[in-house]
């Protein structure tokens, strides 16, 4: 020890016995150090690493409608791209539309038809619309560069009919692209009218002059000569027209038309057979200008169609679900 003596033999042992019990006791303190400093940090426990529990998701304004917003359009694939919309109200603005169109039928009518213009004697000769004689069907206009409008109306279509039936509807189209030319105007009425369609759309971009832009929707008016008798369906047309106009100018964010409609972007017609001869809820959508450099850059644009789609299929729902 101290004096350099050795000590006996029994105290030895205690020696040892006592050096062992502390290192007992130091041990088994420091690990009740640790399991409670584990216990603190969560670590070690039964729920330790796992994730939090994520929190509902929000319906209508995150993600896409007609699907999903990285932007508004969704990137695009061709005709007939879903982007990330679905027609459901998910992503496309604050006050999106919900629900499912399930058992509903929608009648598109893109209008004229690319083939129109090598039948022009057919689309020439007059039809009834109820209150007068007009032409068959026309060839449409295009914008000064030469995209025409009839490519521009089956390409928004079909947009739109994807997002359509992802949503759950049935779609009928008045024509694909599919026929030598037309249908004239009456039968696209009639199509609308055999279907019984919940909602009914005829899709089309103007031909005025530049300087004048934006989109307008057309609304039947009253008109009771036969065959045409709207009065039943005027009312529900301007709702889905007054709800088409306001989805479209949300996704799109193309502003009403500067020269029809005074601002509303909604216009009443008597002249138009498609809307006449309707028994179902039906209007017109005139997407832009393609005669206005501006309007005609966006109408050219994949993109701009693709929200024109969703903008078209978030008022159809937004109609038919509320």
């Amino acid at each position: 020890m101290s004096n350099g003596s050795t000590p006996s033999p029994h105290r030895r042992l205690r020696g040892a016995l006592l050096a062992v019990l502390a290192a007992v006791v130091a041990a088994g303190l420091g690990g009740g150090w640790l399991v409670w400093r584990s216990s603190e940090d969560g670590a070690g426990l039964p729920w330790a690493g796992q994730p939090a529990p994520s929190r509902p998701s929000g319906h209508g304004t995150g993600g896409t409608a007609g699907g999903g917003s990285q932007d508004p359009g969704g990137k695009d694939s061709g005709p007939g791209s879903t982007g990330h919309g679905s027609g459901s109200g998910h992503g496309s603005g604050k006050g999106g539309p919900r629900g499912s169109l399930k058992g509903k039928v929608v009648v598109i009518d893109p209008g004229h038809n690319p083939h129109n213009g090598e039948h022009g004697r057919d689309i020439a000769r007059q039809v009834d619309i109820g209150n007068g004689r007009k032409e068959c069907d026309t060839t449409g206009t295009s914008t000064n560069d030469g995209y025409a409008e009839a490519s521009f109306t089956l390409d928004v279509a079909r947009r739109a009919r994807t997002l359509l039936r992802h949503a759950g509807a049935k779609v009928v189209f008045t024509q694909d692209g599919d026929r030598p030319y037309g249908p004239c105007v009456d039968e696209r009425a009639g199509i609308g009218n055999e279907q019984h369609a919940d909602a009914a759309l005829s899709i089309h971009a103007d031909g005025s002059g530049a300087g004048n832009r934006g989109f307008h929707v057309i609304l039947p008016a009253r008109v009771t000569a036969r065959p045409a008798a709207t009065a039943p369906i005027v009312a529900p047309s301007r709702k889905l027209g007054e709800r088409l106009a306001g989805r479209f100018r949300a996704v799109t964010g193309s502003a009403p038309s500067n020269y029809i409609g005074h601002g509303t972007g909604l216009d009443v017609r008597s002249d138009l057979g498609g809307l006449n001869l309707s028994t179902v809820p039906k209007v017109f959508i005139e997407c832009g200008n393609m005669r206005d450099p501006e309007d005609a850059a966006q109408l050219t644009d994949a993109k701009w169609r693709q929200k024109a789609a969703r903008g078209i299929t978030e008022g159809i729902t937004d109609f038919l679900t509320h």
